[in-house]
Parts: structure tokens; sequence; C-alpha cells
């Protein structure tokens, strides 16, 4: 932070502590000579997902910046239109109506029971941006390299192919191939892409996970599927809570992969939870600043 032309060592200090509780309790007045730039990692979830709107709603509505996104599966989906500028009202609307032919075609094969090409068209809906230079903001969709083992993050080019491909949920969806790689849905290497948003140079991150719900026996080839790759991660979710400033949660384990009907009860779940949490982000946000205007120690 840029110090005063003359002030008090004591006066510069005061007046850098105002400022820094007037932001945190959300003071509207509150200036900040240098802001930390705010990532927002949206995990995947099929239609758990549309809990992201709500989380984005919470945050609109606390005045809390959103300068990087990063996605995964739904999450790439829900971070694509937002950057694209869709209004979260539009984006609830068009969820409300939303099935499983929207986006797949039953087209079974040795590698997948479905194609996700509808899935270009269904992003149309949203907005007419295709590639990620036109969103309004950085968005960085996390996919699986199926044969590598790594996560691939695209930020630049076309955004249907990494999008596509980051919703490709293995043995339900065909793997796209793209980029000289087999990609698959990015939640087999970042179920929650936290590092999705440092890489793009966010400061403070936030986490949105999404828990499955496991109340009812599964009914489908796709619950059965769906649920074992979920124990696997729930073993394997130690680095991206470690790597994010703030998790938020919604309760959405009473909803299940295609329950897009219930898209106004999943809303609220995920406005609630970052309600909650609006205060945490707060004292992240602040936190932040207040390292950054640390007077350095005279040697």
């Amino acid at each position: 932070m840029a110090m005063p032309d003359s002030p008090s060592t004591s006066g510069w200090l005061s007046a850098a502590a105002n400022k820094l509780r007037a932001f945190a309790y959300g003071g509207e007045n509150a200036v900040l000579a240098k802001r930390p730039r705010v990532g927002i990692a949206l995990a995947g979830g099929f239609a758990r997902g549309i809990a992201h709107i709500g989380v984005l709603r919470a945050l609109r509505a606390a005045k809390i910046p959103i300068d990087f996104v990063s996605g995964t599966s739904v999450g790439a989906l829900i971070g694509a239109a937002y950057c694209g500028g869709t209004t979260l009202e539009e984006m609830e609307r068009i969820g409300m109506a939303t099935t499983f032919a929207d986006f797949g075609r039953w087209t079974p094969s040795w590698i997948g029971l479905a194609t996700n090409q509808r899935l270009e068209k269904y992003l149309a809906r949203f907005t007419p941006a295709t590639t990620f230079e036109e969103l309004q903001i950085p968005l960085a969709i996390a996919t699986s390299d199926l044969n590598a083992g790594i996560t691939v993050y695209y930020s630049h080019g076309p955004i249907a192919p990494p999008l596509r491909a980051s919703c490709s949920y293995p043995g339900l969806f065909v793997p796209i191939q793209f980029d000289g790689r087999m990609l698959v849905d990015g939640f087999l290497t970042a179920p929650v892409p936290v590092e999705g948003c440092f890489l793009q140079g966010a400061d403070v991150v936030i986490a949105v996970h999404l828990e499955p719900g496991n109340l009812e026996p599964p009914r489908t080839f796709t619950d059965v599927l769906s649920r074992s790759f979920n124990i696997i991660q729930r073993h394997a979710d130690v680095a991206w809570r470690q790597q994010a400033d703030v998790v938020i949660e919604p309760d959405v384990e009473k909803f299940v992969w295609d329950d897009f009907s219930k898209t106004p009860e999943m809303v609220a779940a995920g406005e609630a939870t970052a309600l909650a949490a609006i205060p945490q982000i707060r004292a992240a946000i602040a936190n932040f600043v207040d390292k950054s205007t640390e007077k350095p120690v005279a040697k």
C-alpha cells in the first residue's frame, strides 16, 4: 500500500487499520490501494452444480469481487455462463428447464454410453462467446488427461472442446479428443479446481464443493458409477482443501444427479451457505491486505 506524503508512523498504521476494518465489515466507502484478486473454484456435481448459482448470488449481494473463475464439469459450465455475462436469474431459469437430452444423447459404444456433443448448443443458450478471449471474466476449465493421469487446464482458444471434456464423466460420456490428448471429466484429477484460480493469478481463492448424497438406493447404472467415484474422491480431497482460503459446501446431499426440476431449492441451498461464509471471506481478503501492507523491518 502506498504511504501518505508525510504522516507519522502511528498515523499511517491507524489509517490503514480503519480502512481494513471498514472493508472487513462491509463498509460501502471502503477504499483499498491494493485489493487482492479473488478467484472462485466451482466443483462438479451434475444437477447439484445449480447450487453454484446461489453461491454467486450471495457473493454479488455482499459485493465480494470475483476476478477469476475455474471450473470442473458442471462448475465449468456455470463458470462459462457467468464469465460470459449471463445473469444469475437467466441461469436459474435455464437450469429449471434442463433435461439430460439438452446436453447428452445415448449412443452406446466401447468407450462410453453417450455423447455430450449437444453441450455446445446448450452453452449457446447462455452466452454467444465461443472463445475464452471473448469472456468478460478470465476462466480456466479443468480436464483430465486419461492417458497421462494429470489435470490439464484450458483458458485460451475455443471453449466448447475443453468444456465438453470437463463434463465427460468416465463410463457415461465418450472421452474428447482435443489438443493431442484424450480428455475426460476434470473431477478425476481436480474435483475442486483451486489450482486453476492460482494459475490465473488469484491471491485469495474461494472453493465451492458439492458433497453428493447417498440417501436413496442407486436407481441406475449412472448412480452406481457416480457413487463409486464419489467414494474414491472422499479419500483424495485433502490437497485442494489445504490450498483454498475459504471452503463453501452447500447442503445438496438430498439431491440426485438429474434433479434439475429442484433448481430453486438448490439455488437456495447455495445462497444460504455462501451467506454464512461471508464473514470468513471478508476476513481472508482483509488478512491478505494486512500482510501486503506490513512495513518492512529495517535492517
